[in-house]
């Protein structure tokens, strides 16, 4: 039977947590991922096996690894989405740069603040270099990301088109420690 909320009307930030995720939350995470894939498969070529699901991203290396950061996301206490932070740049290996990895809010959250709110927090929480990265076709998210990190940085952030073997698309790039968010 489907859960349904109450009104999403006067979501503030103070609404929306971004929870570090344990190890025992595994099975939440490549769920929240079967919908993060789904969306994506409008614009990737991603395919469903047999049983109907798309092969998971392998979360567990996220509890072994320690630059890699798994968060759930919650808006008035009901789960909302996932971030996957990496503190290891995907363009050129520095360490030194956090590299938002993943980031999903599941369609009844969005456009509400939720996924702003959620990226301010990690920002915030991994104060210093950021990559943000989007797919070349996938122009809502470079949209949003293009808002979300203008917003925390005053507009102080850098964007290139990146084409070369470690990505291909748009890439925004700032330092979180040194802006106003």
């Amino acid at each position: 039977m489907l859960q349904t909320a109450g009104s999403l009307a006067n979501l503030s930030p103070s609404d929306v947590v971004v929870r570090a995720t344990e190890a025992s939350e595994l099975r939440t995470l490549e769920n929240l991922y079967q919908l993060y894939a789904y969306d994506f498969s409008e614009m990737i070529e991603l395919e469903l096996d047999a049983s109907g699901r798309f092969s998971p991203k392998e979360f567990g290396a996220y509890f072994l690894d320690d630059w890699r950061h798994p968060f759930l996301i919650f808006a008035r206490g009901q789960l909302a989405g996932f971030a996957l932070v990496h503190q290891k740049s995907r363009l050129s290996g520095d360490l030194g740069v956090a590299d938002m990895a993943e980031f999903f809010v599941v369609r009844r959250y969005r456009r509400q603040g939720v996924g702003s709110s959620a990226a301010h927090e990690l920002f915030r929480k991994f104060a210093g270099r950021w990559e943000v990265r989007q797919t070349p076709n996938n122009q809502a998210a470079t949209a949003f990301w293009r808002r979300v990190i203008g917003q925390f940085t005053g507009r102080a952030f850098h964007e290139a088109e990146v084409s070369n073997e470690h990505w291909r698309g748009p890439v925004q790039s700032f330092d979180s420690s040194q802006t106003p968010g």
